[in-house]
């Protein structure tokens, strides 16, 4: 039997891998592994659930607060918000754990359920392992007044928004901002807390109907955020995806800002503050080369880790770094959250504009990112990618023409049933030439 558990929780199409069924018994399962397994003195356990606006989110977070609480845990129901605020609230409220349905960037047809352990942590593989594990035994089912209650958390949207504001440096005097929620959980506490933060702001797709999440919209469909920048004469634009824990930005040009971009405005100015934890930022391998570049001429080293926030988070949290994130906009922020925040990090990047004065052009200008060139190669054996000696010398004379200037990834994607290709070079044409030849090796050897 294939892992239920993908690399960002449980998701699929609702009604056809997520059905209502199987969120009531993993809502069950992870009661007893998340819950009564971890609750001493007799205590119930408590959990917060929270939703994206998918329309599928609706039955999907009634049955598993139905699980939960047949299963003897007090659910606080959060209502929509985003997956980082569902986060947050775990342990400001001190609950137990937490349950964020949502399938993120995907379209409006697909959801996931998402848990949280205790102080508003990823879990790792061995506490989903068991999850499953419990999902082929009975579940616990209490009668009486043992049975689970479930009630409102009315000021869930409160709270996270003065969180956010309490983090910010300076005020956003003066800012105007383009918000693109993307039709998704940002829609109400993202324009609230700019407004609240001093920012003029501007908002596209903040109304969410159940059906047109990133529909268009969002940190995956730029193009109407440019637009707007542009036609509003903003000083820049930020996007967010369907749950709110990414973030990436346009400038008041109407240029993309993404993630790598991001992390080295916020690792500069984190560094300029003295609070840049050993001058160490952590990165994913995807992240452009010329991130690393910019950041060790200011003397800051990048800790590089698999692809995937929880891998981001698994390195700062063995070192006790502040700052880490990826290219497609997943930042962390560890003194502030515990996992990837769109609205935190488009705050902590607006402050840096009002601070400063500057503009985000010249602020990001401080990265000069290399022509990256990546192909996906499908219909191939990806297992042996990285075994076949044919594969590796190719790779290793890539490796040489590129020397300093350049590099080159060559992965399986823990997804999907291909080899990914990455070739970072000085210019196009030689990333665009190194990347097409290592493919056809690829194609060649691993064929089917």
């Amino acid at each position: 039997m294939s892992r239920l558990f993908g690399t960002d929780g449980v998701r699929g199409l609702a009604n056809g891998l997520l059905t209502a069924e199987l969120a009531l018994s993993l809502a069950q399962a992870a009661a007893i592994v998340l819950g009564h397994n971890q609750v001493a003195d007799g205590k119930r356990p408590r959990a917060v659930v929270a939703r994206d606006p998918r329309a599928s989110g609706e039955f999907i977070s009634a049955a598993v607060e139905a699980g939960l609480a047949s299963a003897g845990i007090d659910v606080y129901d959060a209502g929509v918000l985003p997956t980082p605020a569902a986060a947050f609230l775990i342990a400001d409220l001190g609950a137990d754990f937490g349950v964020m349905i949502s399938a993120s960037h995907n379209p409006a047809p697909d959801n996931g359920i998402k848990f949280f352990a205790r102080g508003g942590t990823k879990l790792d593989d061995a506490l989903e392992d068991a999850i499953e594990e419990q999902l082929q035994r009975d579940a616990f089912r209490p009668t009486g007044v043992e049975v689970g209650r479930i009630q409102r958390f009315s000021d869930a949207e409160d709270r996270y928004i003065l969180h956010l504001l309490g983090t910010l440096p300076n005020r956003l005097d003066g800012l105007r901002i383009v918000l693109d929620c993307a039709n998704g959980a940002a829609s109400g506490c993202s324009p609230q807390v700019f407004t609240d933060a001093g920012a003029t702001i501007h908002v596209i797709g903040a109304e969410p109907d159940g059906l047109n999440i990133n529909d268009g919209v969002g940190s995956t469909h730029l193009e109407k955020l440019q637009e707007k920048v542009l036609a509003t004469g903003a000083d820049l634009g930020i996007a967010h995806d369907g749950d709110a824990d990414r973030c990436l930005a346009v400038d008041h040009e109407g240029n993309i800002i993404d993630g790598d971009q991001i992390m080295a405005v916020l690792a500069l100015a984190q560094k300029e503050s003295g609070q840049l934890k050993d001058d160490v930022l952590v990165a994913t391998v995807m992240s452009n080369l010329g991130l690393k570049i910019a950041l060790r001429k200011a003397g800051i080293t990048i800790r590089e880790t698999a692809v995937g926030d929880r891998y981001v988070l698994e390195e700062m949290r063995r070192g006790d770094y502040t700052l880490g994130g990826e290219q497609s906009g997943h930042v962390i922020f560890s003194q502030f959250a515990t996992t990837g925040d769109g609205l935190l990090t488009g705050l902590q990047l607006s402050a840096q504009l009002a601070r400063t004065g500057k503009s985000l052009k010249e602020l990001a200008a401080a990265m000069t990112k290399l022509p990256q060139v990546m192909i996906n190669v499908k219909n191939v054996d990806k297992n042996r990618a990285g075994i076949v000696p044919a594969i590796k010398a190719a790779v290793v004379k890539a490796e040489n023409e590129l020397g300093d200037t350049g590099r080159v990834l060559l992965r399986p994607s823990g997804t999907e049933a291909l080899v990914r290709v990455m070739v970072e070079a000085g210019d196009l044409e030689t990333a665009q030439r190194i990347c097409e030849e290592l493919v056809s090796v690829v194609r060649t050897e691993l064929a089917l």
